[in-house]
Order: structure tokens, then C-alpha cells, then sequence
């Protein structure tokens, strides 16, 4: 069984296709430009499968998951300006008229990570997986399911308290500024620095002020949703970065309520380079085409 994979981020497209053991047969990278360009380059990959009976689709967002909404598939309100309002399930339904599962990267990207812990025998039944990237995003699984209500989370927009040593600097998010990805998603560094984050050395006390915002931020899943596993990835993410967070989160919660070892609670995904997503959109794709 041939299955596809659209991780559409904001920097770049990700398009796979694989089978139902979740095994990747092939993949392309490209930017992402223009929706009409963009979009062109993702059809036309997938138009060489003749075979392929299943695709699932995981967007950056905000974007529109109510399927009886007119502008289901959507990508909404996005800061990506070129981006806002784009028709994104549409287009590539008529195109390959195939059976399709829609949800945000993050959203997959939790999947992914279920369904590997699941068969790595892990027994857990939650977790929440945070992306610290060009954006930051989070999403949750419970009990096998995508957590979403009327519409799905946008964990990377809640606030957290100010560190002390960064009171002056604004945030880069063009809709609440120092909101948690006004204030580490990765174009921060270069907003606070003039430096891109590759080139920040690991003793800069910009990443101690920036794992005490993602500490206080896997401080409100654990309070609010009390997962098995909070997952960070994203390329901003390193695990000398996690250990300052855990650091952070252990100060922070001060033996409050009880979480497994921290090596085992806050955790770098368990699907290498990034790929918890594609994973997760095979799996996803998988079971639309069950549905």
C-alpha cells in the first residue's frame, strides 16, 4: 500500500511517500515559497504514483480543521502574509482524488511519536510534542487521539512570565510579540543578538533565558494535561539546549507533583532528523484510508 506525507512548514515542504509498516520509499525537500508554486511542486511529486490510495497533509498554521466549515483545509490567519487564507486541501484533492486526512505539523508530529512509542512496546498513553523552529507549535495525543476542540491548539501563543534579565527585548511575533514564540522561536536570536542561532554558543546566556520560557511551558502541559512525555523538537532544539530546560523545569515545578525521571519526561523525539511528522502523516493516511 502506497502512502503520502505533506509536512508543510514555514520554511520548507517535506513530501513523502511510504507503505503501511512505515517504511519511507522516497522524499523530497524543497522551499516554501508562493502557495501556487509551492503547491504545484507537491502535486506534481505526487502525480508519479499512480498506486498511491492515502495521503495525509500536516500544515503550519493557524488552519481550519471543522469539516463542516466552508473554509475547512484552510490555512488561516497565518503571520506567513503570502500564505493567509490559502485554499491548501483543496487544490490537492481534485488534483490526486484520493482519500486525505488534514491537521496541523504539530499535530502529526505527536502522532508520529505516539505511534513509534506504541511500537517500541513504551506503553504510554499521552504526550505532548512541542517544535521550537522558525515558529513554535505544539500538539497532543491521548489515548490515541489528536487532542482538538473547536479548533486545534496553539500552544506556541500562550504567554509565560518575563525572565528578568530580558525585559526589554519585545518578541518577534507580529500578532502578541512576547508570547512563547515571540520570545524562542529561532529567528529570536538574530532579533536579539543580530546573530543566527547556529552561531550562538551553548555558554550565551540567551539559551538559559530561553529554556526558562520552554521550562514555564512544559510547566502548563504538566499542570493542565499531565501527559506521560512532553517531546521538543524542531531546529532550534539540541540536547545540551534540553538540559538547560530541564534544569529550569525542575526549579520551576519544585517537586510540586510527581513526573517520571527527567531524562524520560522531557524528551528529544525519538524519530531522527525531524521526521515525527511524516511518520505521523503515514499513519494518519493509513487510517483515513480504513476509514
Amino acid at each position: 500500500m502506497l502512502l503520502g506525507s505533506i509536512e508543510a512548514g514555514g520554511t520548507k515542504f517535506v513530501c513523502a511517500v511510504g507503505n503501511e509498516d512505515y517504511r519511507i520509499l522516497q522524499k523530497i525537500r524543497f522551499p516554501t515559497t508562493d502557495p501556487q508554486t509551492t503547491l504545484k511542486k507537491t502535486i506534481t511529486f505526487f502525480q508519479q504514483f499512480k498506486d498511491l490510495e492515502a495521503l495525509s497533509i500536516a500544515s503550519f498554521g493557524p488552519v481550519e480543521l471543522k469539516k463542516n466549515n466552508s473554509h475547512f483545509g484552510y490555512i488561516t490567519d497565518t503571520p506567513k502574509t503570502k500564505w493567509r487564507q490559502t485554499d491548501f486541501l483543496g487544490p490537492v484533492k481534485r488534483a490526486l482524488k484520493i482519500p486525505m486526512y488534514f491537521t496541523t505539523d504539530v499535530n502529526a508530529a505527536a502522532y508520529g511519536e505516539y505511534v513509534t512509542s506504541q511500537l517500541y512496546n513504551e506503553k504510554i498513553d499521552s504526550l505532548v510534542y512541542y517544535t521550537i523552529g522558525t515558529g513554535v507549535g505544539g500538539g497532543a495525543v491521548f489515548n490515541g487521539k489528536i487532542l482538538q476542540g473547536i479548533g486545534h491548539p496553539e500552544m506556541g501563543h500562550t504567554f509565560v512570565k518575563r525572565h528578568p534579565d530580558d525585559t526589554h527585548f519585545v518578541g518577534i511575533c507580529p500578532y502578541h510579540h512576547d508570547c512563547l514564540e515571540g520570545l524562542v522561536a529561532g529567528p529570536t536570536f538574530e532579533a536579539r543578538l543580530g546573530i543566527s542561532g547556529p552561531q550562538v554558543p551553548l555558554e550565551n546566556h540567551v539559551w538559559d533565558i530561553m529554556a526558562y520560557y520552554v521550562a514555564q511551558a512544559a510547566i502548563q502541559q504538566t499542570m493542565i494535561l499531565r501527559p506521560a512525555n512532553i517531546v521538543f523538537g524542531g531546529g532550534v532544539m539540541n540536547e545540551n539546549f534540553l538540559i538547560k530546560i530541564r534544569k529550569q523545569f525542575k526549579l520551576l515545578l519544585n517537586d510540586y507533583v510527581h513526573v517520571p525521571r527527567l531524562d524520560e519526561y522531557l524528551r528529544m523525539p525519538r524519530i531522527q532528523d525531524n521526521g515525527s511528522a511524516t511518520l505521523g502523516n503515514l499513519a494518519l493516511a493509513y487510517w483515513v484510508n480504513q476509514a
